[in-house]
């Protein structure tokens, strides 16, 4: 195997030595740089939300809405029916009268929907300034 690897090393030898190095032109690296600069324009991503702030507004004053109508124009207890019952009940529960929910219940719902709205907006300030493009 010796005697293989010493003629192709030989041959290798003699190719090389009769060529001459190529050198590239004068204005390569400047041609080079234009087109990664030409290439990296190409990319930049455009932010682009898929809800765009005027349907969250519109969303968000529905859901006021909604809370305000439940809030203001619950069951109106008149003198001979004023009890307990009548007191603690709205129209939602008018709605969906299967479902009762305990106080606690409710209450863990709120505060885990309050704490994801105030966690969305952190964690998108946090990521928009750790993956700045």
């Amino acid at each position: 195997m010796e005697e293989s690897d010493k003629y192709y090393e030989n041959l290798v030898d003699k190719v090389m030595a009769g060529s001459t190095l190529q050198k590239p032109s004068a204005d390569f690296t400047s041609k080079i740089m234009s087109q990664i600069l030409i290439a990296e324009k190409n990319k930049t991503i455009v932010y682009k939300p898929l809800i765009s702030k005027s349907v969250w507004i519109v969303i968000f004053g529905c859901l006021i809405a909604f809370v305000g109508y439940i809030i203001f124009t619950g069951n109106k207890a008149t003198d001979h029916e004023l009890n307990v019952s009548t007191l603690y009940y709205s129209k939602i529960d008018n709605l969906i009268p299967v479902f009762q929910f305990s106080k606690n219940t409710s209450y863990a719902v709120l505060i885990v929907a309050l704490m994801v709205l105030i966690q969305i907006p952190i964690l998108k300030n946090y990521y928009d300034k750790k993956y700045r493009f």
